[in-house]
């Protein structure tokens, strides 16, 4: 039988190249070799393509590969990846992975992919423009509301006015269009607005303000199976920091997670899994996606950041979400790999 050529893409141009580095890297060690040809593509900082050598991929930083690419590596037109690939397993994170841009070209190549399409990729990357359907769908959501980069810049003493009029301390402060917690602040005092905005500033032209929200952070897995959709296992956090921050998401011993929930009761954990897929179907995520949010401590349960993909490193949410349901990293390769050849072999337009 013909081995199918997945192309396992990873590096990138945003602020979690390495990241996304990690995770190509593990779906490459568990691809199953017995049906799956693993095609390392490596996208450099400039937004070009490499088909890069096994050797490669083992490297510590996305650095190290880039300055080995001329010498080891083979540059890739977009269009050459028809002849190169016949699936693409997306492992980019951030702007220009997640966010429905590599989503497109594959459906110009006519190539199937991991993960939900073009607009679903846009609104996962979006935390502004996601609220609208969440709220349509009933779930409940926090108070926020959104600062341009020019409003900012025009009057910041109006801008933080209102913002000040609008929320009590503390309040958080996140680019609209960014993730793994990049650019994120608790604003605490008043005095520290400025530079909450200024640093999210460099990440995005517009900046979601939100309540604070006082509970329990989960997340949770959802997956599109032939027979259905449904909630892996919850995850309970318990980050180090004063919020889930890009240390404690990816460093060792920088955060305490319990899956199943430790602190949460079995009847709360399956509010937490229907409000998951609620929100996964109001977005209209395909195949699979996380699903972070709060638990309060009245019991309401906040869908906060729903993402239409995850991190695939073998410490993240997924695998040890997989593990509780029996999977081994192989197995739910190969099934992310299923899901993307039935979903597009069926569609009848773009994703």
């Amino acid at each position: 039988m013909k081995k199918i050529k997945v192309g396992i893409i990873m590096g990138g141009m945003s602020s979690e190249r390495e990241v996304s580095l990690n995770s190509g890297r593990n779906v490459y060690d568990h691809l199953d070799e017995e049906f799956y040809e693993g095609r390392p593509i490596f996208m450099d900082h400039a937004g070009k393509l490499w088909l890069i050598p096994w050797q490669l991929v083992s490297q510590n930083t996305t650095v190290d590969i880039m300055d080995r690419l001329h010498e080891e590596a083979k540059s890739l037109r977009y269009e050459d990846l028809r002849e190169e690939i016949d699936f693409a397993f997306i492992c980019l994170h951030g702007k220009y992975g997640d966010d429905g841009c590599i989503q497109g070209l594959f459906e110009l190549l006519r190539i199937p992919y991991t993960g939900p399409g073009v607009l679903a990729s846009a609104l996962g990357m979006d935390k502004h423009a996601q609220l609208f359907f969440l709220k349509a769908a009933g779930l409940e959501t926090p108070d926020s509301m959104v600062i341009q980069e020019e409003d900012w810049n025009e009057d910041p003493n109006a801008v933080r006015e209102d913002i000040l009029a609008r929320f009590s301390l503390p309040f958080v402060i996140k680019p609209t269009r960014e993730g793994s917690s990049t650019g994120v602040t608790i604003i605490r005092t008043a005095e520290t607005l400025e530079e909450g905005m200024q640093s999210a500033l460099q990440w995005d032209t517009s900046v979601l303000l939100e309540e604070h929200l006082d509970g329990t952070e989960f997340s949770c897995i959802v997956l599109e199976e032939e027979e259905g959709i449904r909630a892996l296992e919850v995850t309970e956090i318990h980050p180090q920091s004063e919020f889930y921050t890009y240390d404690d998401k990816y460093m060792p011993g920088r955060c305490r997670k319990f899956t199943p929930p430790k602190n949460i009761s079995p009847a709360l954990v399956e509010k937490i899994k229907d409000e998951a897929v609620r929100a996964f179907q109001a977005l209209g995520f395909r195949s699979y996606g996380r699903m972070d949010g709060f638990l309060l401590k009245d019991e309401r349960i906040l869908i906060t950041d729903p993402n239409s993909s995850s991190g695939m490193a073998p410490s993240s949410f997924f695998f040890e979400q997989a593990a509780c349901a029996g999977m081994l990293p192989s197995m739910i390769i190969t099934l992310l790999i299923e899901n993307g050849m039935r979903i597009h072999g069926a569609k009848t337009g773009p994703l």
